[in-house]
């Protein structure tokens, strides 16, 4: 496969590695999806080796570094593999209407992202059955009246919350009335960084003034391994709804053309039902 610089329709340059349109319909030939892959493989590598840093088998640097660099290389690839399947064809505009593959591969991907959380529960339930699970390790997670607790469900609201304007801002686009597409969109970004800001606090009363850490036993490496992998899910889904936002400030979007609202609107109420489970199993179950 070459990896020759190609110059796209209308004098716009395509970045490396893209080459030519292969298979039709879908988009560029890249080896941006690979270095995707790369990088999300990348993260429970380096989660891995920074568990087996905590055994003092090596150093949690090794971990850490192994995590940082897998992050640079998952954002560089997704923004190379979103810019080729969406947005040079907008600015070159010619974009085509691809909307039944590319929902489909979200579809797929989806179905991926099933499978992975259903592996974390699975052995969320395995320890939870076996004798290693202990109710003596249980942080203060649903107390009436404990901060933490009113703190999971303001956060679960405001998710819920989120994707309900995410479904109201793809329902203007398509009613062709772009400003209220553009405030919800905008709203919806905004509930999505305050959802990530009241889990960092979450964890830092967790970590710091009650000393529960993701070696508390085995809830503690359920329940971080569980919340943290839906955080950076949501992550992800705050910079894809920045790009689609940034994008619709610029007008690239309209009632026929709206391939990547649909797409991020999907994986946006994907996170949101995840979270849903995570509550009722991990705070409301783990006392039940």
């Amino acid at each position: 496969m070459s990896v020759d610089h190609d110059e796209g329709h209308g004098g716009h340059d395509h970045h490396l590695p893209a080459v030519e349109d292969w298979p039709k319909g879908f988009g560029e030939a890249s080896w941006w999806p690979f270095i995707t892959a790369l990088g999300g493989s990348g993260f429970y590598i380096g989660a891995a080796l920074f568990v087996l840093g905590q055994n003092d088998i090596l150093s949690p640097a090794v971990g850490a570094g192994v995590f940082i660099l897998s992050s640079v290389a998952f954002l560089v690839g997704l923004y190379g593999w979103l810019y080729h399947a969406f947005i040079v064809n907008f600015w070159e505009g010619e974009a085509e209407d691809y909307g039944f593959p590319l929902k489909l591969t979200m579809l797929l991907f989806l179905a991926t992202e099933v499978a992975t959380f259903g592996a974390g529960f699975m052995y969320y339930f395995f320890v939870r059955g076996s004798s290693v699970w202990s109710e003596e390790a249980l942080p203060e997670l649903v107390v009436s009246g404990d901060i933490l607790s009113s703190l999971v469900v303001v956060n679960t609201l405001i998710l819920i919350a989120s994707s309900f304007t995410m479904h109201y801002a793809h329902h203007a686009l398509l009613k062709d009335d772009r400003t209220r597409f553009v405030r919800l969109l905008g709203v919806t970004l905004l509930l999505g960084f305050v959802f990530l800001l009241g889990q960092v606090y979450e964890y830092y009363e967790f970590i710091v003034h009650e000393g529960f850490t993701i070696t508390e036993g085995a809830y503690g490496s359920a329940f971080y391994g569980l919340t943290g992998l839906h955080g950076l899910h949501v992550s992800l889904g705050a910079v894809l709804l920045a790009i689609v936002f940034v994008r619709a400030l610029y007008g690239q979007y309209s009632a026929e053309k709206h391939t990547s609202v649909s797409t991020v609107s999907m994986y946006w109420h994907f996170v949101d039902v995840v979270w849903v489970f995570l509550v009722v199993v991990l705070y409301a179950g783990a006392i039940v």
